[in-house]
């Protein structure tokens, strides 16, 4: 974990994402769906906070927005087509906001709701690694559930997020990757890479820290959902849906539905 972005962990399994400018002065804080634990940890880092990042609209991902606006002077970046409109920045596919040093590319990746966006990072000045800020859309060894969307625009969605550079840092905002990591080995048995995976996310769990941030490259390997031009996988799914199935969205359409009844 790098000293410039902190995870607040919020509700049971949610992390609010904070990033600080680099002289160690102001803030920011992706989805902050409760203020209290952001606003606590402000306080014990002397730190101010100025922007804050929206994905998409569930209250989980936007509780505190309005109470953390009105302690501190902050702009609000959001989606442009969101139900959640209490965003001065409204943003689509193909914006660039500079926050705090960092320099964010805005994709589209509906699916988990239609207004979701993430926020991509290609030269941020915390690592020489690109990053991702991508709410409930990816998820480590998992993605989010499609509420308002349809499956061949969820995998639209984690095709767009598949194609960052591998060394991308992948920052969700839950804590699923354990159960996420036992459906993958369900369907994906002879993965090595992801039998190596259970094994070290078990023992960070076992030590009380966070399995995230993921990297692009751990995701394409050991992800299911990223997975469906897999052989492997798309005979697991063939099996599971009573049919071959040769189209990696039928793969990840099948796969959705099964993990939705894991």
């Amino acid at each position: 974990m790098n000293d410039l972005i902190h995870p607040i962990p919020a509700f049971t399994d949610n992390y609010i994402w904070l990033f600080r400018s680099s002289d160690g002065s102001n803030a920011a804080v992706v989805d902050p769906g409760d203020a209290g634990p952001v606003i606590d940890y402000l306080d014990q880092q002397g730190l101010v906070l100025s922007h804050i990042l929206v994905t998409h609209h569930h209250a989980d991902h936007t509780g505190g927005v309005k109470t953390l606006a009105d302690r501190f002077d902050v702009t609000v970046y959001g989606p442009e087509n969101s139900p959640f409109t209490d965003c001065q920045r409204k943003l689509r596919q193909g914006d660039e906001v500079s926050v705090l040093g960092y320099n964010f590319r805005v994709l589209e990746v509906p699916g988990h709701t239609l207004d979701h966006i993430a926020y991509y990072c290609e030269t941020p000045p915390d690592a020489p690694q690109p990053l991702v800020f991508c709410g409930d859309t990816l998820f480590a060894a998992g993605c989010g559930r499609i509420f308002e969307g349809t499956p061949p625009m969820m995998y639209r969605s984690l095709q767009k997020l598949a194609a960052l550079p591998e060394s991308t840092r992948v920052y969700c905002t839950h804590e699923y990757t354990l159960a996420n990591l036992d459906f993958a080995a369900t369907a994906e048995p002879d993965n090595e890479d992801l039998q190596q995976r259970v094994i070290s996310a078990r023992q960070t769990r076992d030590r009380g820290l966070p399995t995230l941030p993921s990297s692009m490259a751990r995701e394409m390997a050991t992800n299911p959902f990223l997975r469906c031009a897999e052989p492997g996988l798309a005979a697991a799914a063939s099996s599971r849906a009573g049919a071959a199935l040769n189209d990696p969205v039928a793969v990840f359409t099948t796969i959705r539905q099964w993990k939705d009844s894991f």
